[in-house]
């Protein structure tokens, strides 16, 4: 692990001078600036937070990330994690984030307990140690359009899940039709299958399913290859972020929406290009989702916000 000095001139956020300590993180490529909020005094406004995470993730002109993660104290967990985008949007939850974040506390020695209560957006997410890997509860999966949100009326109750849901609906982008499972795993996702993924136009066609109208809040976009019953490959574009390497609750959506249609099993392993991740659809209705979370350097960033 190495550590570096960044300076930096006027970043237009109109206070004073500030040096910030950080932590490059990723979790199979999908690369994470993390802000100490607790070790160190950093308090900045969500407005002023938007265009910070627009220049630290610019990857020629700053520190380079897909977001940036902030750790926080709070007053209902043990935790509390705040992610923006590099397009400066704040979103409700990360699954190859809260692995990272679950691991600085850990190697900081923050917290002794090997199972974690962390507050996000999307409620109380919980990381455990397995080994040098992280397991994390990430929820029950949420098919109900109005909750995901996606303005389409379910279809009858699905099979899993007793609640209404939106699978294989037709969606018309320029010249394609894509047939699309929605999912929520505290942020929205779009499930689409396709024959080969290796060469599929994820860049094309990603942003313009993620802002659709259909969808309020935008969505991610998962685009899956099915290998067999166990394996699955994926490529993602998240929203605000655009294609990266991996995607914990894209993953954990792409598992779901697989398994909802009979293709997959229960226990899935989701190969992306940064790596794999295994997702276990479990009993009690909640997915597990288990991966690694590597730092890659510490640094200091000085900048005049």
């Amino acid at each position: 692990m190495s550590s570096a000095i960044i300076k930096n001139g006027d970043w237009g956020l109109g206070i004073s001078s500030v040096k910030i300590n950080f932590t490059k993180m990723h979790g199979l490529g999908n690369d994470f600036i993390l802000i100490d909020c607790i070790t160190q005094k950093f308090k900045v406004k969500s407005e002023e937070l938007k265009v910070l995470s627009k220049k630290l993730c610019r990857r020629r002109f700053g520190i380079g990330a897909d977001q940036i993660l902030l750790l926080y104290p709070s007053g209902s967990a043990d935790f509390k994690m705040r992610i923006f985008n590099a397009d400066g949007s704040e979103v409700e939850m990360c699954g190859n984030g809260i692995r990272c974040l679950a691991k600085y506390i850990w190697s900081r020695r923050l917290s002794g307990k090997a199972l974690l209560n962390i507050e996000t957006l999307a409620g109380i997410i919980r990381p455990a140690k397995k080994g040098k890997l992280v397991r994390v509860d990430m929820g029950e999966p949420v098919f109900e359009p109005k909750r995901i949100p996606v303005n389409l009326p379910p279809h009858p109750p699905l099979s899993k899940g007793g609640q209404g849901g939106v699978v294989d609906y037709p969606l018309k982008i320029e010249d394609r039709e894509f047939k699309i499972t929605c999912v929520s795993m505290g942020n929205p996702h779009a499930v689409i299958i396709v024959d080969k993924i290796s060469n599929f136009p994820v860049t094309y066609y990603g942003p313009l399913i993620e802002k659709h109208k259909i969808f309020p809040k935008r969505t991610n976009v998962e685009f899956i290859e099915i290998l067999n019953p166990s394996e699955i490959k994926m490529r993602v574009w998240e929203r605000g972020a655009g294609e990266t390497m991996a995607c914990g609750t894209g993953a954990s959506a792409a598992a779901a929406a697989s398994n909802l249609k009979g293709l997959t099993g229960e226990n899935v392993t989701v190969h992306l290009s940064g790596g794999d991740l295994l997702i276990e659809w479990a009993k009690d209705n909640h997915i597990y989702m288990t991966g690694a979370a590597e730092t890659v350097f510490t640094g200091q960033i000085d900048i005049k916000l």
